[in-house]
C-alpha cells in the first residue's frame, strides 16, 4: 500500500536525465565478490582503502540504478554473493572505531598529521556503507540475506535513533557555526555533522526492516519491541522532530537529501521523507498482528503511544492515507486495555558482531591508535598523491555532475556558483573574490588533487 520511495540520497538523479553508469555488471560482480571483513588494525590501510573505493562505486551505481528504474545489478550481486552481512560488519566496525579509536587519535600529543584526509575517509566510510544499505535494503530478498546480521543492524539503527532523540532534546537543532581551529578539531566537528546524516539514514533502514519483519528471525521483532521499545522511541522522534529547526532569522528549516533547506510558508505542513519513514515504521510495528501480540501495552507505553493522536491531523492523513488505520487503532487503545503480551519459550538470538569486535580489541584501543598512526594516518606526500589519484578516478566528475540534481555551491559563501577552480577542477566559486578569500584553506587540497589529476 505504501508508495515506493528511496530516501536520503544526496546523489539522487533526476529521472529525466540521461542514464549514466559508474560500473558495468561484471565489474560490480567483481567488486561485490571481493568484499571482506577487516580487523580494526587494518582500517585506513591500503587494502581497506581499496575496498572503500569499491563500496563507493557500488553505492553510486546502486543509486543510479534505483533512481533511473534500471537493472539493479548491484543489489542482485550483493544478494547472490551473500555480502549483506559483510557490509553490516564493516559498518559496525567503523562505528566502533569512531567511538574507541578516533578520540584517542585526537588526544595523542605527538600526532600532528600533514593531512587529515585519510582519517576523514574512515569517518566517511560509515556514511558510504549506510547509504548503500539504505538503497538495497528496500528489497525483501536483500534484507533476508543478511540472516542473523540483521539483528546487529537493528541494534545499530536503535543506537542512531537514540542519538537523534537525545540531540532533539538537548540542542533544539540550532544552526552551528562553521568549524574553526586545528585540523583535528575541524575533523571532530565534521564527524558530528556526518553523524547526524548517518542517523537520519538509519531511520530509513529501520523502516525497511519493519517492512519485512515477518520474514526475518523472530528475535528481530523481540529486540525492536521489547528489548529496545522502538515504538516509544519513534514517538519521541515524532514529538521532537530533530530534522527540523529554525535559523537565526526565525525561518523554518528541514533536513532532506543531506542538507538543511528553508521551507516556504506554504509547505510548512508538508511532511518530509524522513517523517514518512517514521510513521510507516510505527504503522508496521503497531498494526501487524504478530507485533501486537508481542508488544507490552503497559500504562507507560500506552500513554506514550496515545501522544500520536495529536499529530494525526487531516493534513497528515491526506499525505499518508493509510495512517487512518493507525488513528482508529489508537482510538480503540484509548478505551481498552489490551491483553498482556504473549510469551513463548524460545531460544532468543542475540547480536554478535559488535560484541565480538569489542571482545577482540578490549584494552587495546590505544595500541591500535598508535599502530594506525604508523601504518595508515601519517602517509608520505607520494602516498597522499596516490590516494588522491585513486579517488579522482572513483569520483569521476562527469558522472558526479549527472548525479547531483542542483547547481554547485560556492566553497566560501555557499551561494550558487558557476566557476570551478581551474587547477583541481573540484571546488566551485561564485566570484574571484571568494576564491581568493578561500585559498588559504583550499590550497592543500588543491595541490593534492591537481597533482593527482596530472598523474
Amino acid at each position: 500500500p505504501w508508495e515506493r520511495c528511496r530516501l536520503g540520497s544526496v546523489m539522487a538523479a533526476e529521472l529525466n536525465r540521461p542514464y549514466t553508469a559508474v560500473l558495468l555488471p561484471m565489474e560490480a560482480a567483481g567488486y561485490a565478490g571481493s568484499l571482506q571483513e577487516f580487523p580494526l588494525t587494518d582500517i585506513g590501510g591500503p587494502r581497506w582503502f581499496r575496498q572503500h573505493e569499491y563500496i563507493e562505486k557500488l553505492n553510486m551505481q546502486a543509486i543510479i540504478s534505483a533512481t533511473t528504474e534500471g537493472d539493479e545489478f548491484v543489489k542482485e550481486h550483493i544478494y547472490s554473493l551473500g555480502k549483506a552481512p559483510t557490509l553490516i560488519h564493516e559498518l559496525i566496525a567503523v562505528e566502533v572505531w569512531k567511538q574507541k579509536v578516533f578520540p584517542i587519535l585526537c588526544q595523542l600529543q605527538d600526532f600532528n598529521p600533514k593531512s587529515t584526509f585519510p582519517i576523514y575517509m574512515v569517518i566517511y566510510h560509515e556514511a558510504t556503507i549506510i547509504n548503500l544499505l539504505e538503497t538495497i535494503f528496500y528489497h525483501k530478498d536483500v534484507c533476508e540475506s543478511a540472516e542473523e546480521a540483521v539483528l546487529d543492524l537493528a541494534d545499530y539503527c536503535h543506537r542512531k535513533l537514540t542519538l537523534l532523540a537525545a540531540q532533539s532534546e538537548s540542542c533544539e537543532n540550532q544552526e552551528r557555526d562553521p568549524p574553526t581551529g586545528t585540523s583535528l578539531t575541524e575533523l571532530k566537528k565534521q564527524s558530528q555533522d556526518l553523524e547526524f546524516d548517518i542517523s537520519v539514514k538509519a531511520v530509513s533502514i529501520l523502516r525497511y526492516i519493519t517492512d519485512h519483519i515477518d520474514s526475518l528471525p523472530i528475535s528481530v521483532q523481540t529486540r525492536l519491541l521489547n528489548t529496545h521499545n522502538v515504538p516509544c522511541l519513534l514517538v519521541q522522534l515524532v514529538d521532537h522532530c530533530p530534522w527540523r529547526r529554525y535559523n537565526s532569522k526565525g525561518e523554518l528549516q528541514k533536513y532532506a537529501d543531506g542538507k538543511w533547506y528553508t521551507v516556504p510558508l506554504e509547505d510548512h505542513l508538508k511532511i518530509t521523507k524522513v517523517d514518512g519513514q517514521v510513521w510507516i515504521a510505527l504503522y508496521n510495528l503497531l498494526l501487524r498482528p504478530d507485533c501486537q501480540k508481542s508488544y507490552d501495552f503497559n500504562n507507560f507505553n500506552k500513554t506514550q503511544l496515545l501522544k500520536l493522536q495529536g499529530f494525526l491531523t487531516e493534513v497528515l492523513i491526506d499525505q499518508l492515507p493509510n495512517l487512518v488505520e493507525l488513528q482508529r487503532f489508537l482510538s480503540h487503545l484509548a478505551m481498552v486495555d489490551p491483553p498482556p503480551p504473549k510469551k513463548n519459550l524460545i531460544l532468543e538470538q542475540v547480536p554478535e558482531i559488535r560484541d565480538r569486535i569489542f571482545c577482540e580489541n578490549s584494552n587495546k584501543w590505544k595500541a591500535i591508535a598508535k599502530h594506525l598512526v604508523k601504518t595508515a594516518f601519517n602517509p608520505s606526500e607520494q602516498e597522499l598523491l596516490q590516494q588522491a589519484h585513486r579517488l579522482a578516478e572513483t569520483y569521476n566528475l562527469n558522472v558526479m555532475e549527472n548525479l547531483i540534481p542542483e547547481r554547485p555551491k560556492c566553497g566560501f559563501c555557499g551561494v550558487e556558483a558557476a566557476k570551478r577552480c581551474s587547477r583541481c577542477q573540484i571546488e566551485w566559486y561564485c566570484a574571484r573574490e571568494c576564491q581568493v578569500k578561500h585559498w588559504s584553506k583550499h590550497k592543500k587540497a588543491c595541490d593534492l588533487m591537481a597533482g593527482a589529476v596530472k598523474a
